[in-house]
C-alpha cells in the first residue's frame, strides 16, 4: 500500500525525544496546520535531517500520513530564525512568537494567513534592531484576530490590515487591554 506524500513549508515549534534515536516534532505547516510528525533515527550523527529539524527553523518538509500519524520524509532548511537573530532581544522575540503560536493554534486546520504572519513576524524580529518587543505584541493581536478571539476595532485596525504591520508604532493602552482580555477569554 502506498501513502501520499505532502510537501509544504513548516516552522519547527518544538520536539520530543522518542526511544534512543527518534524524535517527534511539532510542526506548524502552511497546508495542514499544527501537527506532530515522527522522524526515525534523526538523533544519530549520520542523519541528514538532524540539522534541518531544529527548533525555530523554517523548513520545506515532505510528510507522509500513516496509520500511526504523520512521519517526516525529508526536510530542507530555509532559515533558522533563532541562530540568525541579531541579539538577545531578537532571540526573545523569536521564542515569544513561537510560544504564542504553540499556545493558541490547535489541530490540523490550515491557517495560511497565520502562517504568513508568523513568517513576517520572525523575519522582522531577526532584522530589526530597534524595539522588537512590539513585534510580539502586534503579532499576538493579529493572531488572536485571525483565530476569532478579537473583533475588528477602529483603534487597532491598521495593525490588522497593514501589509507591513511590524513597521507600525507599538500598541496603545486600549489595544493592549483588548489583547489581554482576548488571552483571558481564550482559556488557553
Amino acid at each position: 500500500m502506498s501513502y501520499k506524500t505532502y510537501t509544504t513549508e513548516a516552522i519547527v515549534c518544538g520536539s520530543l525525544v522518542n526511544n534512543t534515536s527518534d524524535k517527534s516534532y511539532l510542526l506548524f505547516t502552511r497546508d495542514a496546520g499544527m501537527l506532530w510528525a515522527a522522524a526515525k533515527s534523526v538523533r544519530e550523527e549520520r542523519s541528514r535531517q538532524r540539522y534541518a529539524l531544529q527548533d525555530f527553523t523554517l523548513i520545506k518538509v515532505s510528510l507522509v500520513r500513516g496509520k500511526s500519524g504523520w512521519r517526516v520524509g525529508s526536510a530542507e532548511v530555509e532559515i533558522n530564525y533563532f541562530t540568525r537573530a541579531l541579539d538577545q532581544a531578537s532571540r526573545a522575540a523569536v521564542t515569544g512568537v513561537v510560544k504564542l503560536l504553540r499556545q493558541f493554534v490547535r489541530g490540523e486546520v490550515a491557517h495560511a494567513e497565520v502562517f504568513d504572519d508568523v513568517k513576517a513576524a520572525l523575519a522582522a524580529a531577526i532584522s530589526t534592531v530597534d524595539d522588537v518587543s512590539k513585534i510580539k505584541d502586534q503579532f499576538a493581536l493579529r493572531l488572536l484576530y485571525r483565530l476569532g478571539y478579537v473583533a475588528s476595532g477602529q483603534e487597532y485596525a491598521p495593525i490588522l490590515t497593514a501589509d507591513t504591520w511590524w513597521e507600525l508604532p507599538p500598541l496603545d493602552a486600549k489595544a493592549r487591554a483588548v489583547l489581554k482580555n482576548a488571552e483571558q477569554v481564550s482559556h488557553l
